[in-house]
């Protein structure tokens, strides 16, 4: 009679780096599986066989040799059970050994047999049957999520893959909703909750795996008890046939309770997971074009942004990316939730303001909302605050070598709406602090008198200045500020 054979795979900690494993997730539920059928169908022969032993009694011998024939077979799923002298294997060549020898037997032997012994067996068949669902309903139901879960990161994975080639081949020139590092973040989502089911998986397996141990012990245990009174019944026959089953009963009660156990995990330490091997971790995992340069921002950070209505600075997470889109999103976590932009500025298609200390303004139009929205996608202009002015120029600068046109346009709270007195804004304002100022931005203006004179970067484009305040600016010199002489009045961002 022929065996299936005991499914093999690689080991499990050879694509533990790998994004998706290649392995079949269900192989250690399967593997179970089998193990407790095979457990079923020893229990099933000694059900057979007391069942038979009964019947031979009950006919005193005549059709006694029907019980060997119950277990003339080979087990099936045989090679789950040690070959060697001591095992499972062994109490089955002892018994139809023994069985050959019993002859006779009597009535009541029968009945006590049918109503005592026989239901041991039963009722542990019904308890490896149990065994069978709960595994069944748990562990396999956990492989199943791991599949779904890898599935899902495969093909993030592959999207990802397409669109950093596109980025290659097109210049950089992608939708929002295809930029590679959205997409990156999306695969670093789904790994996360696919490591989750895997990890969680893992456990359950563990669990089964370590509890399996207990149950065969108990169900050996209850196999040598089972017997135990089955000797019991037939103590009272013939001594030739009181000898056979002790015989019979005494090989099983010398099987320890982990001995099939212990040769179980040696010939198959290739499948079973081994719970020294640590646990995976996304940070461990390698996957193609991880850091390819469309995914590493030009600048990222926290930024203040104005809202519309209620015009009060709420901070988010911004990142102006190799593809020339400002990405503004939640926060800079990639697996609390998907990582998908609140809004996102095309900057070729944005027109970036001029800087004032910590402010800036850029205008554009989102276009993180697809193709569909786009087209209803109005054009905006969005206020941004940094948390110091060195920050608030780096932003800038990274935005004006992207963007598709910069203005000197001030954001509005830095504009200067009415005239002041110079008398006043002399007395008023400190002295300047030229050395913690950033790099000046020359603007000219025409005085009254025709010569060549300073406009500040607050003021509009159409302001004139007086003679008069020329000559109070020269007078600023007393202060430890130098008069300007070439039309540079002040830096963006002095207000």
């Amino acid at each position: 009679m022929t065996t299936r054979p005991i499914p093999t795979r690689t080991s499990t900690t050879a694509t533990d780096d790998d994004a998706v494993p290649g392995e079949d997730t269900s192989e250690v539920t399967r593997l179970f599986q089998e193990r407790l059928q095979a457990w079923k169908h020893a229990v099933v022969y000694l059900e057979d066989y007391i069942g038979a032993t009964e019947k031979v009694h009950h006919a005193h011998g005549k059709e006694y040799e029907k019980v060997l024939k119950t277990v003339s077979h080979p087990l099936k799923e045989g090679t789950h059970f040690s070959q060697s002298l001591g095992g499972v294997a062994g109490m089955f060549d002892n018994i139809r050994s023994n069985t050959q020898g019993i002859s006779n037997s009597h009535s009541d032997t029968a009945k006590v047999l049918k109503g005592s012994v026989l239901p041991v067996f039963e009722r542990l068949h019904a308890e490896i049957k149990n065994k069978n669902k709960e595994l069944t309903k748990g562990a396999g139901k956990g492989a199943k999520l791991v599949d779904k879960a890898r599935n899902s990161t495969q093909k993030q994975i592959e999207l990802f893959g397409q669109h950093t080639a596109t980025f290659d081949s097109t210049g950089g020139r992608i939708r929002a909703e295809d930029d590679p590092y959205v997409l990156q973040r999306g695969v670093l989502h789904r790994l996360n909750k696919q490591v989750i089911e895997e990890n969680n998986n893992r456990q359950d397996l563990l669990a089964v795996q370590d509890g399996f141990a207990q149950f065969e012990a108990h169900v050996l245990q209850t196999v040598q008890t089972g017997m135990g009174q089955f000797m019991q019944v037939v103590n009272g026959q013939a001594e030739q046939s009181k000898a056979m089953y002790s015989d019979m009963v005494g090989t099983i009660q010398r099987i320890p309770p982990d001995f099939e156990w212990k040769g179980f995990l040696s010939r198959n330490t290739h499948i079973l997971i081994d719970p020294n091997v640590p646990q995976r971790t996304v940070s461990s995992i390698q996957f193609p074009n991880q850091n390819h340069r469309s995914t590493k921002p030009l600048i990222a950070g926290s930024l203040e942004k104005k809202g519309k209505l209620l015009k009060r600075y709420e901070t988010a997470y911004y990142v102006v990316t190799p593809s020339k889109y400002l990405h503004e999103f939640k926060t800079d976590d990639d697996f609390g939730k998907e990582p998908t932009p609140e809004i996102s500025l095309y900057l070729p298609d944005c027109v970036v303001g001029g800087i004032d200390g910590q402010k800036f303004n850029v205008k554009g139009k989102d276009v993180s909302k697809g193709s569909v929205g786009n087209k209803f996608s109005m054009s905006h202009e969005f206020a941004f605050k940094a948390h110091t002015p060195s920050d608030a120029q780096a932003w800038w600068e990274t935005l004006r070598s992207a963007a598709g046109q910069v203005t000197n346009e001030l954001p509005e709270a830095s504009t200067v709406n009415s005239p002041v007195s110079p008398v006043d804004q002399k007395e008023k304002m400190p002295a300047l602090q030229t050395e913690n100022l950033p790099q000046q931005t020359q603007t000219q203006g025409v005085t009254s008198a025709g010569t060549t004179a300073p406009t500040t970067a607050g003021t509009s484009k159409s302001s004139i200045q007086s003679p008069q305040t020329a000559s109070t600016a020269s007078t600023s010199a007393g202060t430890g500020v130098a008069s300007p002489t070439t039309g540079i009045e002040k830096q963006p961002g002095q207000s």
